[in-house]
């Protein structure tokens, strides 16, 4: 049994990127509160495995997941992409026109707005978690109060599915990471064909730092797929890049990797995995 750690209660849209990925397999699942307690439940179990959002199509980045993954050791194993799917749950019995509250996550309320524009009336309630909404919901016996949540997490906690697919823009996927410590790598990897990897640096101030780096990876067909700059904390106008980069030919990569090293600092792999193509509807 793979023990998989993710933020937000059960039933949260982690534990479905982690189920999905995961497939067929027994998982026991580590609820946290905090994305930072992942790498604290790993720093005690070097067998556990971390699954975190990292950007969404909607939202983009979500920046501090970054310099978690450069200050820990858990290495990218693989990435998981997930179409985000919000249900309307509330008590059983209840309806649309009973509802006069809803409480959730900010994030799945601002994915609702027209949805939830149409409701006159309606007050809206941020919760800190999607799942743990739904739970405060059936146990508090909270009728009239409806959350927005994954089609699972209603189930879980015995909350009827009012209405289905009430996201605003129907384009809604969030990326997770697989992440695990190095001696898991190759048991979560397994035969899996290596195209892509996470890379964070250092550039020096100087002019067309950026673009000798970005001619390098050209002449050795990588593709940079994504690029996000962040400041680095009491350095003035300085900046570490996360990029990831997807590639035909591992030893061509690795010889990429060789001729830019000359060209920054601080450099490091945050993983090289399989490039994830298929996201699925939930």
């Amino acid at each position: 049994m793979k023990r998989v750690a993710i933020q937000g209660g059960p039933g949260a849209y982690h534990e479905i990127a982690a189920r999905d990925y995961f497939r067929g397999e027994e998982l026991e699942i580590v609820p946290c509160q905090t994305f930072r307690d992942i790498f604290r439940e790993a720093d005690n179990d070097p067998q556990l495995i971390g699954v975190m959002a990292i950007e969404n199509t909607i939202a983009g980045s979500l920046l501090p997941n970054h310099d978690l993954l450069k200050q820990h050791s858990l290495r990218i194993a693989g990435e998981y992409k997930l179409r985000i799917t919000h249900s309307l749950a509330a008590l059983p019995g209840s309806t649309v026109a009973e509802i006069s509250e809803v409480m959730s996550h900010p994030m799945a309320l601002m994915q609702c707005e027209e949805f939830l524009d149409e409701l006159p009336g309606i007050k809206i309630v941020e919760h800190d978690d999607t799942a743990l909404a739904a739970k405060e919901i059936r146990e508090r016996e909270m009728r009239g109060t409806a959350t927005i949540c994954s089609r699972l997490a209603a189930e879980m906690y015995g909350l009827e599915i009012l209405t289905h697919g009430i996201e605003t823009n129907k384009r809604n996927f969030t990326r997770f990471f697989v992440l695990a410590r190095e001696e898991m790598l190759q048991e979560i990897q397994k035969n899996n064909r290596i195209n892509k990897s996470s890379l964070v640096f250092v550039l020096p101030h100087s002019e067309g730092s950026l673009s000798k780096v970005l001619s390098v990876f050209s002449f050795y067909d990588i593709n940079l797929t994504r690029i996000q700059s962040l400041p680095i904390i009491g350095s003035e106008w300085e900046y570490q890049f996360y990029i990831d980069l997807t590639f035909a030919n591992y030893q061509r990569y690795r010889q990429s990797i060789d001729a830019i090293t000359p060209l920054i600092s601080k450099l490091k792999v945050l993983g090289e995995y399989r490039e994830e193509k298929n996201a699925e509807e939930k």
